[in-house]
């Protein structure tokens, strides 16, 4: 169906007649007669009750009007997903989970919107399932995550290790997790690991799957927890944050995942520089 006749229905409904209808959308009234009947023809029911002070929706018109806002919409989103932002060569959408966002993906940006004016990013956050639909229906470009799937047509690489330390508020915390241990959900790799470090850990109160706001909640309220070494960093060497120490390191890998057959100059470009961003983060 045509978007425009959608938007020339919501509009009549909106004013509440032909006549205002097409004062706002600066055409004839009677082009919006037409595209009305052209509707109507193609959905095969009568919309609008035509008199004297104006036009009324039937019951077939209400149940339309619905689904019309409903098609506007998902057609606004696409164009914003898969379109190409105006005045720019390439338009490219960027997933990743939020915790990798933080340092390592915000540097990327920043770095490749000064080096590639011509290239517009769309930055989405996400869990693996919702990253990984995006990419395989095509309305994400890349994204970085933990636990990828493979999936046919795509390509997963590994980006970097993430190195996931204990740190508390307090100086003097117990190498075993403790009352006010926060739990992040790291993903199933990490969750093996913590297993074996920890088999008498029966669990968190504060247990939380996404480590931006595990990290915020232990800053604002104080506590202990697992969290990658390059999102400590400044609080460490601030003395906000202590190493908890004779405690295990693990490591969890982060992948970066794309079309295997990549068409775009903006996309190799951009992976390009997302691997010199990781490398540039790991040997900082």
């Amino acid at each position: 169906m045509d978007t425009e006749l959608a938007r020339t229905f919501l509009v009549v409904v909106a004013t509440g007649s032909f006549v205002d209808a097409a004062q706002k959308l600066h055409i004839t009234q009677s082009t919006v007669s037409a595209r009305i009947q052209r509707l109507e023809e193609h959905l095969g029911a009568e919309l609008f009750t035509r008199n004297k002070s104006g036009t009324t929706l039937t019951a077939a018109g209400r149940q339309f009007q619905r689904h019309a806002a409903s098609l506007i919409r998902i057609v606004e989103q696409a164009r914003q997903e898969i379109g190409v932002v105006s005045g720019f060569q390439a338009t490219l959408t960027i997933g990743g989970r939020i915790g990798l966002w933080e340092d390592l993906l915000l540097r990327w940006l920043s770095s490749f919107i000064a080096t590639q004016p011509g290239v517009a990013v769309r930055a989405v956050v996400g869990f693996e399932e919702d990253l990984m639909q995006g990419l395989i229906e095509g309305r994400i470009d890349a994204a970085v995550m933990y636990t990828p799937q493979a999936r046919p047509g795509l390509k997963v690489e590994l980006l970097l290790e993430e190195q996931l330390v204990m740190v508390s508020t307090r100086c003097n915390a117990a190498s075993e997790p403790e009352s006010d241990y926060i739990y992040i959900d790291w993903g199933a790799e990490f969750f093996g690991h913590h297993s074996l470090a920890f088999p008498n850990f029966s669990g968190a109160r504060a247990a939380m799957n996404v480590g931006w706001l595990g990290l915020q909640y232990m800053l604002a309220s104080g506590g202990t927890g697992y969290f990658p070494a390059r999102l400590i960093r400044e609080s460490e060497s601030q003395g906000i944050l202590h190493r908890v120490a004779n405690t295990p390191e693990f490591h969890i890998p982060a992948y970066l995942c794309f079309p295997s057959r990549i068409e775009s100059e903006a996309l190799e470009l951009a992976l390009a520089s997302m691997r010199q961003t990781a490398t540039a983060v790991q040997e900082h």
